[in-house]
């Protein structure tokens, strides 16, 4: 896979280029877009082959026999994550997004609370709100540079009216991969609390060398309050499909979760079916091990720019493809970088308090792009900041 080939996103209903300027007065003509998570770079040829058979077949009619589809999930986690899948555990959502709001829906009722690790990924607090529950943000801790849990601050603040708990698994947007340690931390906090453990782990394909992803379903005591969500969107750049799975081994709270499936009469997207399915293989899997070796390219080139910059301080990158960077050191007010960010240098990033409590201080930059273009960014970072060197 050439992951260096420029592909023009501009001009064809990409929310990631389209609405920059729109959004953030970043310059259509010569900006530089690293905000939404999606990736510059196109699937595997297996996905494109898939779709390409659905092309030349030419109708598009109603999905039947998912067999061969949930087999390719329960292929996937057994040969990727050491995880063994029952098929009939496999509910598929509209993407994640939707199945957080499926949980939400499922397993709590309004006026209940939430309880999310902030800074992190914003669209759970959105979903949670918009459902009319109260989002219950439990800040981690920035320790040495990079983000701990605090659990008996955490501890601390439950009040008895918390239902769920919302995890990020790898984290976003600090890049964290949490450590057995922490993940058993996180499954006796959801028991001592009588929190249903929502486990999204839509990262958990994009790890750097050196770092291992441990899925939540791999910890003791959890297995009653656990669901578990996954999805080929990010790893395989198919966002697009609008196609997670939500994976429930306790029948109890699969039954709860069917029954609002079936209630809302939500049925998946073929297109997504049939690229998931061509994904979840083992060219899928070698085009993922390639990705990742070229990301973590661009990590190191991204890192090694930014943090030459006086003042700014990338946090180490252990999963995901999104840089989180603390322009606390330069003394500046958000308002002051971020217009250096956006209208000096011109690239267009994600505000770190749309995260949550603790994003103050912070951007975060997409770096899934061609090689040549994080060159071009970190070139214009360092002339928006030169006044600092």
């Amino acid at each position: 896979m050439n992951f260096d080939k420029m592909i023009e996103r501009r001009g064809t209903h990409s929310a990631k280029w389209d609405l920059m300027e729109q959004i953030y007065g970043v310059p259509a003509s010569d900006g530089i877009s690293m905000w939404v998570a999606d990736m510059d770079f196109q699937p595997p040829a297996c996905v494109q082959n898939a779709l390409q058979g659905m092309l030349d077949h030419g109708i598009y009619g109603y999905y039947g026999d998912d067999a061969a589809y949930r087999k390719a999930i329960v292929w996937w986690m057994q040969n990727r994550h050491g995880w063994q899948v029952d098929p009939a555990s496999i509910f598929t959502t509209h993407g994640l997004v939707n199945g957080t709001a499926m949980c939400v829906d499922a397993y709590s009722e309004p006026g209940d609370g939430v309880v999310l690790f902030t800074p992190v990924y914003h669209a759970f607090a959105r979903v949670i709100n918009a459902a009319g529950r109260n989002v219950v943000e439990c800040p981690l801790a920035l320790v040495n540079g990079r983000y701990e849990m605090d659990f008996a601050a955490h501890d601390a603040q439950m009040t008895g009216a918390e239902k769920m708990l919302v995890l990020c698994s790898p984290h976003n947007p600090g890049g964290r991969v949490w450590s057995r340690e922490e993940l058993q931390g996180v499954a006796d906090f959801a028991r001592r609390h009588d929190l249903i453990l929502v486990s999204d782990e839509i990262h958990h394909d994009l790890v750097m060398p050196h770092h291992t992803h441990i899925p939540m379903t791999a910890i003791e005591g959890i297995e009653d309050r656990l669901v578990m969500m996954t999805a080929t969107t990010k790893t395989f750049n198919i966002a697009g499909s609008h196609s997670g799975n939500v994976i429930i081994a306790d029948e109890a709270l699969r039954a709860r979760f069917g029954a609002r499936m079936m209630a809302m009469g939500l049925s998946p997207n073929s297109f997504g079916l049939y690229m998931a399915e061509a994904a979840y293989s083992p060219k899928g899997a070698a085009w993922v091990d390639e990705l990742v070796t070229y990301l973590d390219g661009n990590r190191r080139l991204f890192d090694d720019a930014i943090n030459a910059i006086p003042g700014l301080k990338s946090m180490p990158l252990e999963a995901t493809y999104l840089a989180w960077v603390d322009f606390s050191g330069t003394g500046m007010e958000m308002a002051e970088f971020t217009a250096r960010v956006e209208k000096t240098a011109h690239i267009a990033v994600n505000h770190g308090p749309t995260f949550g409590t603790g994003g103050d201080d912070f951007l975060r930059f997409n770096i899934a792009t061609p090689r040549a273009r994080i060159t071009e960014a970190v070139e214009r970072m360092g002339k928006a900041f030169d006044d600092l060197q």
